[in-house]
């Protein structure tokens, strides 16, 4: 073997080294998640809590959090940071038209999605968003107490929860409900008054789309849901599936 060969192979071996060491750094650095709260209609008197305490939960279980209201974090540059982007309470039109083509193609590109109780009560003339999102807020009746019925208890967000779930938020009833989503828990509407979507009412699901993940529950209104462990660990858990971990 000449010298030439000899040189070839050794800097083959050198950059390959280099690549693995590279790609071992990117796997091992720790999941960014941007938290995104404007608001262009209601705006919920929590959101500095559920901020705080996904802050607190990114530390706890390994995520990066930046929390913004700035919309113009929704550009390519931007947003290739994030393993996922979680809408926390959104209303109204948050994102303008070069904004949403971003954040679309942040999608179709693996990025993930989280959206927390009014996060269906946003971007209503954005069908893309209504898909992922997996339907839109149409009412609710006032705070009280309900059941939520765990129906599938191999998923990371809710394997910790119990079949029958008791907690105290504000029940959303949704419309344009998407059917290809899978539906992690539903409310039982026997269990408290003004539900409006029936037997089979959806209160959190997830499901794979357009290229990427997206997970949403319909709980979070109060500050008090922010220090309730079984909900802030199954929304800490379900960012975390969104982020692909």
């Amino acid at each position: 073997m000449n010298i030439k060969t000899l040189r070839r192979i050794a800097l083959s071996l050198s950059v390959g080294a280099m690549i693995l060491i590279a790609g071992f750094g990117c796997r091992q650095g720790k999941t960014r998640v941007l938290v995104f709260t404007k608001t262009a209609g209601f705006k919920h008197s929590s959101i500095p809590a559920g901020s705080q305490a996904l802050q607190e939960l990114g530390k706890e279980y390994g995520f990066q959090v930046d929390v913004t209201n700035d919309a113009s974090k929704f550009n390519a540059d931007t947003l290739r940071l994030y393993k996922a982007i979680v809408f926390l309470n959104t209303t109204g039109d948050v994102l303008n038209d070069d904004q949403q083509a971003d954040f679309e193609e942040y999608i179709q590109a693996g990025g993930g999605f989280a959206g927390v109780h009014a996060a269906a009560d946003t971007e209503y003339d954005w069908p893309w968003y209504g898909k992922m999102v997996g339907g839109y807020f149409m009412s609710h009746p006032h705070i009280q107490e309900a059941t939520v019925k765990v129906m599938d208890k191999d998923h990371i967000s809710t394997r910790h929860l119990p079949e029958k779930w008791n907690r105290k938020d504000e029940w959303y009833n949704y419309k344009s409900l998407n059917p290809h989503v899978h539906v992690l828990a539903t409310l039982d509407e026997h269990t408290y008054e003004g539900g409006k979507n029936g037997d089979f009412h959806p209160i959190a699901w997830y499901h794979e789309y357009d290229g990427g993940r997206a997970f949403y529950t319909g709980g979070g209104h109060t500050d008090e849901c922010y220090s309730e462990p079984d909900f802030i660990k199954h929304l800490a858990l379900g960012i975390l599936w969104a982020a692909g971990e």
